[in-house]
């Protein structure tokens, strides 16, 4: 028997590796490690959070707690790209970071899909924003955004829990 989770391309080493990819295309030379790959994944997905275009995906409650499983799929989705020649991984002073391969923008270039399409969009508004943040800045971005999940989720367990006294 088939199980059709396994068959959906949502949250799938395919999805995160295609965003991953056209994440380091829009940033392109800059390379990035997994933690700021994530983090910007989060914002191309989420991109009316953070004051920018229409969000990609819908604004569910606590959606922040994603950053939380965002890690895992994330490096599926490097280790993917990178077996088809399309991300290489580099060391660098920072340690080890990602970046588009030679033919990574032609790969790209290729997607006109009308959701791909928009996703570029939001991967270069995501590039042109937050592109040259520091680290630091930018964990203070998301992290924003988790602290207002985490909240959410309190109020949430408590409400289901019963009596908080």
């Amino acid at each position: 028997m088939i199980n059709k989770k396994e068959k959906s391309p949502f949250n799938s080493s395919l999805e995160s590796g295609v965003r991953a990819l056209i994440i380091l295309t829009s940033i392109y030379p800059q390379s990035a490690d997994q933690q700021r790959l994530v983090e910007f994944d989060y914002l191309v997905v989420h991109s009316g959070d953070a004051n920018g275009p229409v969000s990609l995906h819908a604004p569910l409650p606590m959606r922040a707690g994603e950053l939380l499983v965002r890690r895992s799929i994330v490096e599926s989705g490097l280790l993917l790209m990178m077996s088809r020649g399309l991300v290489d991984r580099v060391t660098t002073e920072n340690g080890i970071e990602y970046v588009a391969s030679e033919i990574a923008n032609t790969f790209v270039n290729s997607l006109s899909v009308p959701y791909l399409v928009k996703l570029k969009e939001r991967a270069k508004w995501v590039a042109d924003k937050f592109g040259a943040v520091p680290e630091e800045e930018l964990h203070q971005v998301t992290k924003r955004f988790f602290d207002k999940w985490t909240t959410q989720f309190h109020s949430s367990v408590g409400t289901i829990g019963g009596s908080n006294g």
